[in-house]
């Protein structure tokens, strides 16, 4: 059996002060043992040491899976520029914690919320990878009643314009009643509303259904807003490719994006249920309104 002692273990306290001064010798061999003991080299599952930590073969190869590498390319010299990025990595790492970063509020409040979606994803993935396979009638009807995605899916050119959605009552109203993305542009320069114009392309894949109907509806040129957050996108399609799907590709898309729609109702079945089995308490005024029970008819 082997005692295993940390490299930052002082091989001298273990030792009582009888024991060191009788056996002087002897400590200062088992010292210097411990030492090189310490001593990580760059050998076996080791491919490079960063001031004393490792960086092995399993967190290389993670991160050349996370690179993706494209086909053909040469995997040696990926290889290389990759633990290059990893040692670098580790350099900085290492130097934010030297500056205290790792102790401050902030970085702890990233630290446990960039370790919540990690844990939502994959608890998502593995509800993913354990969905039940759409039978072929669903496929099909799922299918046709999504043309975005597959019948009459388009890749759209849009003409976009990005700006922080305004809270003066005025420039709002002059906003909404801009018919063309020009007249848009000068309402914006009239109330000194920064923005950002920009050209942009969309797959009609990508357009919840609820909304695809409406925008597919709209006249060219004609302008249509999505806000996310405070940040306001308005677009005008100014060309269409069309992208259709079909037969054998069309399948293995649609089993996907079923498999997907079944995942986030199990884990908003699951979600339901901790809460109501959950114990929350909040603080006066933080809780959320009570839910309204539907009305009998």
């Amino acid at each position: 059996m082997f005692l295993y002692l940390p490299c930052y273990a002082n091989a001298c306290l273990i030792l009582k002060r009888g024991v060191y001064v009788k056996y002087g010798i002897f400590a200062a061999v088992a010292v210097s043992v411990l030492v090189a003991g310490c001593q990580r080299k760059a050998e076996g599952q080791t491919v490079a040491v960063v001031n004393g930590k490792e960086i092995t073969v399993p967190d290389l190869n993670f991160a050349l899976d996370v690179a993706k590498v494209p086909e053909g390319a040469d995997r040696t010299k990926a290889r290389v520029q990759v633990l290059q990025q990893l040692v670098d990595r580790r350099l900085l790492a290492e130097q934010a914690s030297k500056e205290g970063i790792d102790k401050s509020p902030e970085y702890l409040n990233r630290e446990r919320r960039a370790d919540e979606d990690l844990l939502i994803s994959m608890l998502a993935d593995r509800r993913l990878n354990t969905a039940q396979l759409p039978s072929d009638r669903e496929v099909q009807s799922f299918i046709a009643t999504h043309p975005e995605m597959f019948a009459n899916r388009e890749n759209w050119d849009l003409d976009q314009i990005r700006f922080n959605n305004p809270t003066d009552a005025s420039a709002l109203a002059d906003i909404k009643a801009a018919k063309t993305m020009d007249a848009l542009v000068s309402v914006l320069q009239g109330h000194k509303i920064p923005f950002q114009r920009q050209k942009n392309r969309l797959d009609t894949a990508a357009v919840p259904p609820e909304l695809y109907s409406k925008i597919n509806s709209l006249p060219a040129g004609v302008p249509f807003s999505v806000q996310v957050g405070n940040v306001v996108g308005v677009n005008a399609i100014t060309g269409r490719e069309p992208h259709p799907i079909a037969g054998d590709q069309a399948k293995p898309i649609a089993v996907q994006a079923i498999r997907k729609t079944q995942t986030a109702k199990a884990l908003q079945g699951t979600l339901k249920s901790l809460r109501d089995s959950a114990k929350i308490e909040y603080q006066p005024g933080y809780a959320p309104p009570p839910a309204t029970a539907p009305k009998k008819s």
